[in-house]
């Protein structure tokens, strides 16, 4: 089975439909999706609250804004899947693009897939947003001597036993290059795959800045510097099955579901 990861922040606009979509998309095994809403001021959390979800859609709930990786944590806890996918709620991803990810990790090629974005003009959003992720990738590749080609796609695909046991603190959206990194310092081998990508402007809500940039590159030389004792050394949040150390979490609301026909 694999497990979907929605985490979901003020995205009133595109969560339902990324939702059906994702619904709706033919994959070669069973689907769970968990969406965590992170504390949506715009309508988003009534409108997941308001909505029959089909078996097999769990929707949780933090109290207040927390951060990308702290709702990417919290529906971890609750995969059931042997692989484990990110996919964001803002319609910048195609979720049928899942069936170019799997295959690597179906047949044992790989324990993590990353999706590539291609950048053309259609997709870019700008020079600098290009830019920036070039940059932070080149860094990537440099500190930990690989050669990957978009560390931060936020399509990734990875093994729920491999996903659980990285050290991951990030509570904000620099968990995506913590991912890489931690993948990398134990080992693995990341499959990259194009994938179809179209960014939001602004205006339609994209929400990074420059300053998320610095802390990506925060994180890439604090996950370096860390190196295998930080790996060998962190709490691990699961028992040695795999399974949640805690089923609750300290941001989520008694208020969660498995919301069925």
């Amino acid at each position: 089975m694999l497990s979907i990861l929605m985490p979901v922040y003020n995205e009133l606009g595109t969560v339902e439909q990324a939702i059906n979509e994702l619904l709706a998309t033919d994959l070669p095994t069973s689907v769970e999706l968990i969406v965590v809403d992170d504390g949506s001021t715009d309508g988003t959390r009534e409108r997941l609250r308001t909505r029959d979800w089909p078996k097999g859609v769990t929707v949780l709930y933090h109290e207040k804004n927390a951060g990308k990786g702290a709702a990417v944590l919290t529906a971890l806890q609750h995969a059931r899947g042997e692989f484990t996918a990110i996919f964001d709620a803002d319609l910048e991803y195609d979720p049928a693009d899942l069936r170019l990810l799997l295959p690597p990790l179906m047949d044992g090629r790989s324990n993590a897939v990353f999706g590539v974005r291609a950048f053309d003009g259609y997709t870019s959003h700008s020079f600098l947003y290009v830019l920036g992720n070039k940059s932070v990738t080149l860094a990537a590749n440099i500190l930990f001597n690989v050669y990957l080609r978009d560390i931060m796609t936020c399509h990734k695909v990875i093994r729920t036993d491999v996903f659980r046991s990285l050290p991951l603190s990030a509570r904000g959206f620099d968990i995506e290059p913590e991912i890489t990194a931690r993948l990398l310092q134990c080992g693995e081998r990341i499959f990259e795959v194009p994938i179809q990508y179209r960014a939001r402007s602004t205006e339609e809500g994209k929400k990074l800045t420059a300053k998320d940039g610095f802390r990506v590159l925060r994180m890439l030389l604090r996950c370096r510097l860390s190196g295998g004792a930080h790996l060998m050394s962190a709490p691990s949040r699961y028992s040695r099955d795999g399974s949640p150390a805690s089923a609750s979490d300290p941001e989520m609301s008694s208020e969660q579901a498995d919301l069925r026909h």
